[in-house]
């Protein structure tokens, strides 16, 4: 951990001091060493796809055209369908319980998901104004600030000693209402420095999210569902065979057809096509191979964390001299941001009398951000590598931030709240529900 902090800080002393990076060569492969030595490290693992992140931005620095252009092909086209491939990987881990679990226990998770839109977003502001950052990288700062939790901090959360199920409901409802929110923060508090479409926003965030996590449970349901449809040859086969045919009939109509909702068109044609090759997927690998079922669950993080990497590195590329030149300020920023999340979670949660493991929890879903619905958001509606570079550079920050932090509370039990009422000498107190509800 330590030998990590210092490569940080020894990437970001050599991009301030040497722009032009005579050394970069050297430092990437050191950077690939640290991330391989991490990888097989049990106690470090976690560590390693940060370790992957830093060697990619590294990379992309050294060698920017290699992140720029293939062939004629602008990379920077990727960037949304990764986003959609993460989102829908997130939408795998979810199912409908997670979503109708709100009902069993609302409170904790209304004060999760009003403090996450409520300190982040403004926090960004500030931190923008202070720093004085140029207006497309405070309006990325703010943009970092006021998009949903991501499925990392559920990971996070369950290290920590948190509760799981209301972490997953908070990042579940946080996603649901982002296509409000996300525009609304947006405009009322980046407004004035970049334009800020509404409508157009809205309408992406449901191409980037909501469209691939509902795929996701699609999916979900496909892989891990009871139901004799979900595993039987013909109809595995039916499912990939619809999906995928309609998904290319959809993609066949005449772009102007669609109009603005275009974006929110592909989308459909992403997820129907995901929908398709997980369904044939699990035809061929599960029952006709007969190999483990969990095969979705191994092969997706690897898809994730390749797409974060190669998503951070095009940004990197395109926004090369702006990151050199505000890139320690950033990281600074960054600290500050993620940390009073961190805090005013926490205390927050505290003084709305949650339980122990709920302030964990709610900490965590406030100070971690989904860094690549921001990174698209930055690209494809505010049109910015420049605006890009803060959801890059926080969602770096917050692997490391966030693994330390649940190291440091995995060693600090979860503690029951002291007794709330007790009617009678002879009636047993009651304590506060470690699922994170009111106390009874």
């Amino acid at each position: 951990m330590i030998a990590l902090l210092v490569v940080v800080l020894g990437c970001l002393g050599a991009m301030a001091a040497n722009t032009h990076l005579r050394s970069g060569p050297l430092l990437v492969a050191l950077l690939v060493c640290l991330a391989l030595s991490l990888q097989v490290q049990p106690n470090l693992k976690t560590f390693a796809f940060t370790a992957w992140v830093l060697t990619f931005v590294s990379a992309a620095l050294v060698w920017p055209q290699a992140f720029r252009l293939w062939g004629g092909y602008d990379l920077s086209l990727l960037i949304v369908p990764l986003v959609q491939v993460i989102m829908f990987g997130m939408g795998t881990k979810l199912s409908a319980n997670d979503f109708v679990r709100v009902l069993v226990m609302p409170r904790p998770v209304l004060i999760g998901v009003a403090l996450h839109f409520g300190v982040m977003p403004l926090t960004g502001y500030a931190i923008a104004r202070v720093f004085g950052f140029p207006a497309e990288v405070a309006a990325g700062v703010i943009l970092i600030g006021s998009v949903s939790s991501g499925v990392a901090s559920n990971v996070i959360v369950y290290l920590a000693k948190g509760n799981v199920a209301l972490a997953v409901t908070i990042t579940a409802c946080s996603t649901l209402v982002s296509p409000l929110m996300t525009p609304f923060l947006m405009k009322a508090l980046a407004g004035r420095m970049v334009p800020i479409n509404f409508f157009a926003m809205m309408v992406e965030v449901f191409n980037m999210v909501i469209v691939p996590v509902m795929a996701g449970l699609v999916a979900h349901r496909i892989l891990y569902g009871p139901e004799r449809w979900c595993n039987t040859k013909k109809s595995l086969g039916l499912i990939s065979f619809c999906a995928i045919c309609l998904a290319a009939g959809i993609g066949l109509i005449p772009a102007q057809y669609f109009g603005s909702l275009l974006s929110l068109t592909r989308g459909t044609v992403l997820g129907l096509l995901l929908i398709g090759v997980v369904a044939l997927t699990k035809l061929v690998v599960a029952i006709w191979l007969q190999g483990p079922r969990d095969w979705m669950d191994k092969t997706l993080p690897l898809v994730s964390m390749a797409g974060i990497c190669f998503i951070i590195a095009i940004i990197a590329a395109r926004s090369r001299d702006r990151l050199l030149a505000v890139g320690p300020a950033l990281l600074i920023a960054a600290m500050l941001h993620n940390a009073i999340g961190y805090v005013l979670g926490y205390w927050l949660a505290r003084a709305a009398r949650l339980d122990e493991s709920a302030c964990r929890t709610v900490a965590v879903e406030v100070g971690m951000q989904n860094g690549g619905m921001a990174t698209g958001l930055a690209m494809s509606v505010l049109k910015s590598a420049d605006a890009a570079l803060a959801p890059a550079i926080f969602g770096t920050w917050m692997n490391i931030s966030g693994s330390v932090l649940a190291s440091w509370w995995r060693r600090r039990p979860v503690f029951l709240e002291p007794p709330v009422r007790q009617a009678n000498p002879s009636e047993p107190a009651v304590a506060s529900n470690i699922e994170g509800a009111e106390p009874k």
